[in-house]
């Protein structure tokens, strides 16, 4: 009975990681077959599948091929070094409370996580099954785990927003010489200040006796228990001397591998990408953060129309249709790690190891 309940649950994972796959694929083969036909917008959803599986794939392939594979596979290597930090950066978040997971296992949470963050919205919708996984392997700090999964990403997305704001300090000539610079970095500020009250708020918490209270209203409502383990977990966070600058400090080395991957990725088309190195700085992570926010699956068409946006802008002056292929590239070469997730969502097993 036990082995016909695995090989269910294991034909259920397969189904969903083929359907997932399939859709992803869709969408950068409707992105290539964008590019080839004309009046795309008026043809019927089925009309766009039709031409997406026709005309995308050979599209795709003729992109790839396009590139430099010394300089793909670098990209490659880019994008997976972003994912060791993260496995790197959470494993710091959850040592906080006293959480001790192994590398390896930690790896293959991050890895199912992004894999399912290749069709859930925004850039973020898989550390909700991160957070199920995490909050598995405890008896006794379920809590405590899931906030860990919050906490890094939160701490992740304000390093990367504090890393836009120096970098168009650095680039303040770029910034204020096109309204869409401008445009980009008032959604970049308004992300910071929000994300940055909510982490003071958080670990900090204000004045004792009001929070005190706080946490005794909440402790009345249903499940109220767990959001108050929540909230002081979040609170150990800011006791603990030294955790924040080690964090945001591999958050920058992780916004930095991202805009590595694309300059990887431009080299390998065979674009001027060291002449627009600094600004690049700017714009890559900028791109990151926005479509991060919950708006389509992965991010996918405010990424695509951000990177010919600014891309195209005059301090850069890449061609649209090099910019969003570009993008699909890059988002290419995430979706190869994602695959990887996908093998090892196959495999993955829910244990108690934290306890």
């Amino acid at each position: 009975m036990n082995s016909k309940s695995n090989a269910l649950k294991f034909v259920l994972k397969l189904a969903v990681c083929l359907v997932l796959v399939a859709w992803i694929l869709n969408v950068i083969f409707a992105g290539e077959a964008e590019l080839q036909v004309k009046d795309w917008a008026r043809l019927s959803f089925g009309e766009q599948v039709r031409e997406s599986w026709t005309i995308g794939p050979a599209g795709l392939w003729k992109t790839i091929s396009g590139v430099d594979i010394g300089w793909l596979l670098a990209s490659l290597v880019f994008m997976g070094t972003t994912i060791f930090i993260g496995v790197v950066r959470w494993r710091l978040v959850l040592a906080v409370q006293g959480l001790q997971l192994s590398f390896g296992r930690a790896a293959g949470i991050s890895l199912v996580a992004h894999f399912f963050n290749s069709f859930l919205l925004g850039s973020t919708g898989g550390d909700l099954l991160k957070a199920y996984y995490a909050a598995a392997e405890t008896h006794h700090k379920k809590a405590e785990a899931v906030t860990t999964v919050i906490v890094d990403r939160l701490l992740g997305l304000f390093a990367m927003l504090l890393f836009v704001t120096l970098m168009a300090l650095a680039n303040w000539a770029v910034v204020m010489s096109q309204q869409r610079f401008m445009a980009v970095m008032l959604v970049v500020l308004s992300m910071l200040f929000v994300s940055g009250l909510v982490v003071v708020l958080s670990f900090w918490g204000g004045p004792t006796k009001p929070r005190l209270k706080f946490e005794a209203l909440l402790a009345k409502l249903p499940k109220g228990d767990v959001l108050v383990r929540c909230i002081e977990a979040c609170h150990a966070f800011g006791e603990k001397p030294g955790f924040l600058p080690r964090v945001l400090g591999w958050s920058m080395l992780l916004s930095l591998a991202c805009v590595l991957q694309i300059v990887a990725l431009g080299f390998g088309l065979g674009l001027p990408m060291g002449e627009h190195f600094r600004v690049l700085l700017l714009i890559v992570p900028a791109i990151i953060c926005i479509s991060a926010l919950p708006i389509t699956p992965s991010g996918i068409g405010v990424r695509e129309n951000l990177y010919v946006w600014l891309l195209g802008a005059t301090a850069i002056g890449i061609e649209a249709k090099t910019a969003l292929s570009l993008s699909l590239l890059a988002f290419a070469g995430s979706l190869m790690w994602s695959l990887i997730g996908g093998a090892v969502y196959l495999a993955f097993r829910s244990r108690h190891s934290l306890d």
